[in-house]
């Protein structure tokens, strides 16, 4: 049975397939087994490496929880910033006064072209220099620069392609019924935008997530890698506690991208229109200056 999208497998392509599978597995397992023997030849296996995070709350009370709180806390902050400011800006620069254009382009291009470990040692120098923040509090203050600027940047494009990838139908039209330039980004792009820019806006959450390890590489802020490296001096065994750290870095991003898959759903689900038409007297509120009435609603409600 041919699809859309491709022909059906005959007999002798899923016959190759299942080969490939196969041999894809198998090189998979030997690997793993080659890794096993490995670490097992170095002793990275023994019980008492793996102890401090299996039996007792030492290890997760003196370092992994502190770490954890302070990484949640700079990817938390970075994204509140990031988020709103990388929003105006991928707005700004879809402006039709180049007065406005010219310059978000400026600061999107700019930024977005510098490595995010160099925006955090110039935010590092900065509070330093010309500002009263205490030493202990720098190291986070630099790192959500950091993290704030570059991705904010990263972000502006992502809502600039977001908004450019709807049909110039969609504004044209509401222009045609009378809503000003402002609702029509407010009104019909923006709701739109949303739900198609989500999966690239997730992804670059995560990254905002995991750069926050280069603070502790870097600016000794004591985020979660961090407090790993602290442990491994302690407990001596590096193999156990970077594994334990990947796979709470795995557990945080995995939530984030289940939890935007969710939203994404529920959001696609809530547009869903009756296909009535619009109004007069809808439009007519809709371009009353100062109002706020969602033209998504108005039409799901119907005459």
């Amino acid at each position: 049975m041919s699809s859309v999208l491709y022909d059906a497998q005959g007999p002798r392509a899923k016959r190759r397939n299942i080969v490939f599978s196969v041999v894809f597995l198998a090189a998979l397992a030997a690997v793993l087994w080659w890794m096993y023997g490995m670490l097992d030849e170095k002793g990275q296996l023994q019980w008492a490496l793996w102890k401090p995070f299996l039996t007792g709350t030492e290890a997760w009370n003196t370092y992994l929880w502190p770490g954890l709180q302070n990484t949640l806390k700079a990817a938390a902050l970075a994204m509140v910033i990031a988020l709103p400011l990388g929003a105006v800006l991928g707005i700004a620069r879809l402006s039709e006064h180049a007065w406005v254009r010219v310059p978000a382009g400026v600061v999107v291009e700019f930024f977005r072209a510098i490595p995010v470990l160099v925006l955090m040692i110039f935010g590092l120098a900065l509070f330093s220099e010309y500002t009263n923040v205490n030493t202990d509090d720098r190291p986070l203050y630099a790192v959500v620069t950091g993290l704030v600027l570059y991705n904010a940047a990263v972000l502006a494009e992502i809502v600039r392609a977001g908004i450019l990838s709807l049909p110039k139908g969609q504004s044209e039209a509401a222009m045609a019924v009378g809503l000003r330039k402002n609702q029509v980004m407010r009104f019909i792009l923006l709701p739109q935008a949303v739900t198609a820019m989500l999966p690239a806006i997730v992804s670059q959450l995560v990254v905002i997530v995991k750069d926050t390890a280069l603070g502790g590489a870097v600016l000794t802020y004591t985020e979660l890698l961090a407090a790993a490296s602290a442990m491994i001096g302690y407990y001596g065994n590096p193999i156990a506690s970077f594994t334990v750290v990947a796979v709470i870095f795995i557990v945080i991003n995995f939530a984030l991208t289940s939890f935007a898959s969710w939203l994404e759903g529920r959001l696609r689900r809530g547009k869903k229109s009756t296909g009535a038409v619009l109004g007069v007297d809808a439009v007519d509120e809709l371009s009353a200056p100062g109002d706020h009435v969602d033209v998504t609603h108005e039409v799901d409600k119907g005459p």
